[in-house]
Formats: C-alpha cells, sequence, structure tokens
C-alpha cells in the first residue's frame, strides 16, 4: 500500500517532515503547498530527485489535488484553523503539527471536527516517541504511584522563522502554547488522572527585546515555572528558560513515585532508577530505536511519529495522539499564559 503524501507548509518544520519521509518505503510526495516562494523552493531541493511533487501557492488547490491520501500541514500555528476547516471538506488523513491550534475555541473546533472525519487527524506531538521518554515509561510500574513530576527544559532562544510570524503570541498561541505543548503532553500521558489547577509565573527578560517588526516588539515569554495539581493529587512542574543554551541537556525529566523515581536527560543515552526501600539507584541504557532512519531534530521521534501513523491508517486503527490529547495540551499552555497575566492559578473546569 503506497500513501501520497501532500505537504502544506515549508519552512523548517515542514522540510524535516519530506527528509523524514524520504525515508520511509512505501511514499510519494505528490504536491507541496506554501504562500513563500523561498519556502517552495526549499522543499524542492529536500525532496531532491526522490519526489517529483506539484507546488502550490495556495493551499486550497493542494487539498483539491484528488490522489492525496495524507496531509501535513507545518504551516504557522495561527493558519491551522482556516486549513483544517478546508480539509474537513475532503476525507484526507492528515498530521497537524503542533500546537493544533492557538485558542480554545479554535482546538474546540477542530476536536469535534475530528470526531466527524472520515480521515484520521493526528496532532504532531512527537516528543513522547523519544527514546528516553519510551524508556522513562516503561519502568513506570517500578516506582509505585507516581507523585511528582519535574521537566525542566534550558536552551536557545526561539530561531528565526519565515516573516517572524513566532515572536508575537497573537501568532504562536505564547511561548507556553507554541513550545511547552509537548511536556503538558507528556505530562497528561504520564500522570495517570486529568489536570485541575494551573498556576505559572514567568516574563519575557532576555530574548527579543530589542526587535522590531512593523513598528511592534515581540511579546513572547523566554522564561518560566508552571505548576499543575492533577485531580488525584499528583503534582507536575515545568522549568522553562530560553536564554540558557549551551548546557549538556535540553531537557531534563524526573518522575518521582512513593517506592521510588526515574531520571533522564535529552540527549542522553541513561535512565537513572531509584529505589527507596533498598536506599540504592541503578543505571539503565536506553538504547536507540532501531527503526529510526532519520535521526531529525527531535532524536528521531518525527521518524517513528510517520511510522505510527502510517500504521493507524494501514490497520484502520485509533490514531494514538489524537485531537483530545492535543487539545489538552493546549489547554494547559493557555490556562499558564493566563495565570501569568492574572498572576492567579487557573482552575480548568472554569477556564474551558
Amino acid at each position: 500500500m503506497k500513501l501520497n503524501y501532500g505537504i502544506i507548509g515549508t519552512g523548517m518544520m515542514g522540510c524535516e517532515h519530506i527528509r523524514n519521509l524520504k525515508k520511509i518505503p512505501d511514499v510519494n510526495i505528490v504536491a507541496i503547498a506554501d504562500p513563500n516562494e523561498r519556502s517552495r523552493k526549499w522543499a524542492k531541493q529536500t525532496c531532491e530527485n526522490q519526489f517529483k511533487p506539484k507546488l502550490y501557492e495556495d493551499y486550497k488547490e493542494l487539498l483539491m489535488q484528488q490522489d492525496i491520501d495524507v496531509v501535513v500541514i507545518a504551516s504557522p500555528n495561527h493558519t491551522h484553523i482556516e486549513i483544517m476547516r478546508e480539509l474537513f471538506k475532503t476525507d484526507k488523513h492528515v498530521l497537524l503539527e503542533k500546537p493544533m491550534c492557538t485558542n480554545l475555541s479554535d482546538g474546540m473546533e477542530v476536536l469535534e471536527g475530528s470526531k466527524k472525519h472520515k480521515g484520521i487527524v493526528w496532532i504532531g506531538l512527537e516528543y513522547r516517541f523519544m527514546s528516553p521518554i519510551q524508556s522513562l515509561i516503561s519502568h513506570v510500574d517500578k516506582i509505585g504511584n507516581i507523585k511528582m513530576l519535574s521537566i525542566r527544559e534550558h536552551r536557545f532562544p526561539f530561531l528565526e522563522k519565515v516573516d517572524n510570524w513566532n515572536r508575537f503570541n497573537e501568532n504562536t498561541g505564547g511561548t507556553l502554547v507554541e513550545k511547552c505543548c509537548h511536556f503538558f503532553d507528556l505530562m497528561n500521558l504520564m500522570i495517570p488522572s486529568k489536570p485541575i489547577k494551573i498556576y505559572a509565573s514567568g516574563g519575557q527578560d532576555v530574548n527579543h527585546l530589542e526587535e522590531k517588526y512593523e513598528g511592534k516588539t515581540p511579546d513572547i515569554i523566554d522564561n518560566s515555572f508552571v505548576l499543575i495539581d492533577y485531580e488525584e493529587g499528583q503534582r507536575a512542574m515545568l522549568d522553562l528558560c530560553m536564554f540558557a543554551e549551551a548546557g549538556k541537556y535540553e531537557q531534563e525529566i524526573v518522575l518521582t513515585g512513593d517506592c521510588g523515581k526515574l531520571e533522564t536527560h535529552i540527549p542522553g543515552n541513561e535512565l537513572l532508577l531509584t529505589n527507596r526501600k533498598k536506599h540504592s539507584y541503578k543505571t539503565i541504557e536506553i538504547k536507540d530505536d532501531t527503526r529510526v532512519k532519520e535521526v531529525g531534530f527531535h532524536h528521531g521521534a518525527s521518524y517513528i511519529e510517520h511510522l505510527e501513523l502510517i500504521e493507524c491508517i494501514k490497520n484502520k486503527n485509533q490514531p494514538l495522539v489524537d485531537c483530545q490529547k492535543g487539545f489538552d495540551s493546549i489547554a494547559i499552555g493557555l490556562a499558564a499564559q493566563k495565570s501569568i497575566e492574572t498572576g492567579e492559578p487557573v482552575h480548568l473546569n472554569n477556564f474551558l
């Protein structure tokens, strides 16, 4: 079974998807759409001689192409809702890049639309497929009842994107949506309960302060602490700093239960398992997923994401990362942004 793909949005992530799809058998990219000529050229160059896609300036023309089975939407965040409205008029499968939308009403519209759509709607939250994350999850039963989860990301500032769209909250949903929906998805994946209350403190203290675009200064935050209370008493914390490049690790994850603790780092190939009763710890080697043929920007996770999506399509299974998971990840991010604005905790049952 050969699958024909169309790619909408061919900036950095769109071309990343093309590089991954080039390494997967029985895949053909038959169409590319981007309003930016330079981005279309990047995509064509990335395809090399392997694919001969039709090039469109208007994504609606791509969606009308009858031979496309799967659409990858990797356009700027604020364009997702418009494209999804048009895609829902077709029966095509779709991988919608994270975050699924930039606000709650658009996210709910996509969530409801996905329930009626004949094709699979998959949200691009690929961090859950990283080998360190998969290894940590496979050892969760060894630490007892989960009580706390801490995720630290100390990294470089946001990269420059086409037309600098990622410098403003109105386009991205805010840093805690654009970047951190990945981490909120991991928290919901690892903690067997529902988030109920979010408190966050953060600001824009270092990055982009001297930049101007059409007279406007960027307003995206560059650091934050986010605390999340879960329904059954668990707690999670995100420690984000985007002016902390050149460290040994970009992400550090600590999952603590009443019997022990799991720690891992990204990049890294070790998992630390602590046993409280034995007052001991051991280091477990994290083995790379042998299926990965393209490491890319996310340690092979995007490649595995595509394999899993293809498996769902071929076997007519439900998506592993569906719109509910996508919506839940942006809801926490938007609540955290609101908490920063107001200085107050946000209760999700009142916020949604």
